[in-house]
């Protein structure tokens, strides 16, 4: 792995993991998006998974610039969640933020997330509302948040998490104290679901009241395989063996998830007992044919773009190239 050009000495608040794989096609706006913040104390840590397109020289251009990027690059493709783990335990800061290459993210919102976990100890993770993009950066509706992630009660948003419908939370800024304490990033079925949720057993997530984060709806991403298998060998490349890791491990293991991280949180006796209840309630409910599941599976869910969305622009609240260069002073020459 070859690092690029930074600062040891001086170790920033906040600590941004962005892997990617093969991502020249947006891969510069989303750099512009996060260097252009009104935030500024933070490294952004990049591990390119051995890309095959321009995406290493993309990202030696902007290190060249910018001493707060840390450059890796992984000698093979070892897959998303070891590639999320990887700059996870890079981090250096009090806080940290996963990013990715296509998303965009407007000036303020770093800001406005530090600014809440400063004035909310207890409060764990911070992020606003999303809103989608297609591939012209044009918005086209808004994530709702069905979770009630903000609930004083572990057990209570443990329940929402599970009953209420999925939520947009893994771009939050959260406390990397809290991120070190949970399981990693695996690579079974609906993985990301059970990290989430277990982030939320140690604390309350706040949600800023604007639309700060734009996540870029495009072809040929990681969620978009068919089958279960496909999602979880892009997660791990070793998932593909079907010897060893057979669909009901993979399902297997999901549920397996939310145990451990219902054992592993600082919870009371009692709300421990009412988690594992909860869980086994939502097990049951999972006990109907999987393919009439498979039938009404829903993700993120959005409401249609309206008159609101069609006044948000990407590029009024995103910092873009020519601006950022012109502009910042913090560009090193």
């Amino acid at each position: 792995m070859a690092p690029g050009r930074w600062n040891l000495t001086a170790v920033p608040r906040l600590s941004i993991g962005l892997p990617v794989y093969n991502g020249e096609n947006f891969l510069a706006e989303s750099l512009d998006a996060l260097l252009g913040q009104t935030y500024t104390d933070f490294e952004l840590i990049i591990s390119d998974n051995a890309s095959t397109d321009s995406t290493k020289e993309i990202c030696l251009s902007y290190a060249s610039r910018d001493s707060r990027i840390r450059y890796f690059r992984q000698q093979q493709n070892i897959g998303i969640a070891p590639n999320c783990n990887f700059v996870t335990q890079q981090a250096r800061g009090e806080f940290f933020k996963a990013a990715s290459h296509d998303d965009l993210y407007a000036r303020d919102l770093l800001r406005l997330c530090i600014a809440v976990l400063d004035e909310n100890p207890g409060v764990v993770l911070a992020h606003s509302w999303s809103a989608t993009l297609d591939t012209t950066g044009t918005v086209t509706g808004f994530v709702d948040y069905p979770a009630d992630t903000g609930a004083a009660r572990a057990p209570d948003r443990f329940r929402s998490m599970l009953f209420d419908g999925w939520t947009d939370d893994d771009g939050g800024v959260m406390r990397l104290d809290v991120l070190r304490k949970v399981s990693p990033h695996g690579s079974y079925h609906f993985a990301d679901r059970t990290f989430t949720a277990e982030i939320a057993l140690y604390g309350p997530f706040y949600m800023v009241p604007d639309w700060l984060f734009f996540r870029r709806c495009h072809p040929g991403q990681a969620g978009g395989q068919s089958s279960v298998r496909e999602r979880c060998a892009r997660l791990d490349p070793r998932r593909a063996n079907r010897v060893t890791n057979p669909v009901a491990r993979l399902y297997a293991e999901y549920i397996l998830g939310y145990v451990k991280a219902i054992r592993r949180a600082p919870l009371t006796p009692s709300e421990r007992t009412e988690c594992y209840t909860t869980l086994g309630h939502w097990m049951a409910g999972r006990a109907t044919p999987v393919a009439v599941r498979a039938l009404t599976r829903q993700g993120l869910q959005t409401t249609g773009q309206s008159s609101s969305s069609a006044r948000i622009s990407v590029d009024d609240l995103a910092a873009k190239k020519g601006r950022v260069l012109g502009e910042r002073a913090w560009i090193d020459g």
